[in-house]
């Protein structure tokens, strides 16, 4: 049998953080196209609006196959170890959102196109599914225990990377004319994904398998379903990842819906996508420091007060773009993000996967996070239609604040799990068994 690995958090949370971001990058250039370029590409006899809705609808979609690929991401992740499905899901992730840059538009393919489109976006929502909680996992266990939450904020890190380098790959060729930016300029950010993800497959394959994983593996039962596990012993803990995740409705409603509301109340495009690119790239300099933080205070106190930040800012981000005023948004999303969404985001990873054991982290944590990000997934086309129906900035604002007061109540009835060693988190009989035959005994709901 193999020697457990050493701990190494730090190479562990910069593979975690250089795959997120690769992977993000990924899925957030398809919500960046959505907004600017789909409807008129592949919905093309549809009015404006409703082109918008239907690209909007295909972004969402993604979000609807995540709970699938977290399955079984989860699954394989908790019985062959983390970094095997962590590399799959990234070669995955590349092919498909290679072939969206190659797909030929409702011009050429008709009807066929849309639907094309469709499947690969869904096919991206499965690869993507397993990033957080497989990464989440590998940070988790190598780091040393009283700095867990910063050292599992750089998945995050890297998810508001990718974020960054789609605005920014787009913001560069949104520069070109209308003609040549819907003819090939949409593409190329896509494309560009290919031989970032090589990269990221290399340094990934580099990292050795998470020590606690290999413990388990050696000495104690690996789960054969750990996902029943996870939801006979810990349906209240899953329950907890999906309300709170409720909250993270102000990413894409930040990188995606305010993308064509500002734009549609005249505010220049590249603006926009400066708007939107400086609220992200503040949030790389400002999580850190709430990890650390949530380390010496507790999750639940930062994630609390980024959820009071969150719904403060909502109505001046909304009332800027509604008047056409670039700089209140800006403000508006400077408090948003870098502040009350930061303070979430560096928490979310510690605080969600620290609620289940060694033995079924990954598919609790992938599965409940997977279906949380089904609700934000549809966020901007719930806004979209709040819009067409008539809603104005109030609504928008109470719609982004609702969301996350509904988040902060969740977590109020969560634990602190601050302090605890790795073999307290999660419920009784999740961490690790003596091999017997497979059973699935009574515990304690957690």
């Amino acid at each position: 049998m193999a020697d457990i690995p050493t701990r190494r958090p730090r190479l562990a949370a910069a593979a975690s953080y250089i795959g997120s971001a690769l992977e993000y990058y990924d899925f957030f250039i398809y919500g960046s196209a959505s907004a600017l370029v789909f409807g008129k590409l592949f919905f093309p006899h549809a009015a404006p609006a409703v082109g918008t809705l239907a690209a909007l609808g295909t972004f969402a979609a993604g979000y609807l196959a995540r709970p699938l690929g977290a399955a079984l991401a989860g699954h394989f992740g908790d019985r062959l170890g983390r970094k095997k499905v962590l590399v799959g899901t990234m070669i995955a992730m590349g092919v498909c959102t290679f072939a969206i840059g190659c797909l030929p538009t409702y011009a050429t393919l008709g009807v066929a196109a849309p639907i094309l489109l469709l499947v690969l976006r869904l096919a991206q929502g499965m690869a993507v599914a397993g990033e957080l909680g497989g990464a989440t996992s590998l940070s988790l266990e190598h780091a040393p225990q009283d700095r867990r939450a910063f050292f599992t904020c750089w998945v995050n890190q890297g998810a508001t990377t990718g974020a960054l380098l789609a605005g920014v790959a787009f913001l560069g060729f949104s520069r070109l004319d209308a003609e040549s930016f819907l003819s090939w300029g949409w593409r190329v950010p896509f494309w560009l994904s290919a031989a970032l993800v090589v990269a990221g497959v290399v340094i990934r394959a580099k990292l050795p398998e998470s020590p606690e994983f290999a413990e388990v593996e050696r000495g104690a039962a690996v789960e054969r379903f750990p996902l029943r596990t996870v939801l006979a012993r810990q349906p209240a803990a899953v329950l907890r990842v999906i309300g709170s995740a409720v909250l993270t409705v102000t990413v894409p409603i930040n990188q995606v819906f305010a993308l064509s509301y500002g734009i549609s109340h005249g505010i220049p495009r590249s603006t926009m996508l400066v708007i939107g690119l400086v609220g992200m790239g503040s949030m790389l300099i400002t999580q850190p420091f709430f990890a650390i933080a949530a380390d010496r205070f507790g999750r639940k106190p930062v994630f609390t007060a980024g959820g009071v930040v969150i719904a403060a800012s909502a109505f001046p981000f909304f009332t800027g773009l509604a008047n056409g005023d670039a700089s209140l948004a800006l403000v508006g999303s400077l408090v948003m993000m870098p502040l009350g969404n930061a303070m979430c985001s560096a928490v979310a990873p510690s605080l969600w996967s620290e609620m289940f054991g060694t033995g079924v982290r990954y598919s609790g944590t992938a599965f409940a996070n997977a279906l949380g990000q089904v609700f934000p997934g549809f966020a901007p086309t719930i806004a979209a239609g709040l819009v067409a129906g008539g809603g104005g900035p109030t609504g928008l604002a109470v719609f982004v604040g609702g969301c996350a007061v509904f988040g902060i109540l969740v977590i109020a009835t969560a634990r602190e799990t601050r302090g605890l060693a790795m073999d307290q988190l999660g419920a009784p009989g999740t961490a690790a068994r003596p091999r017997q035959p497979a059973r699935l005994d009574p515990a304690p709901r957690t």
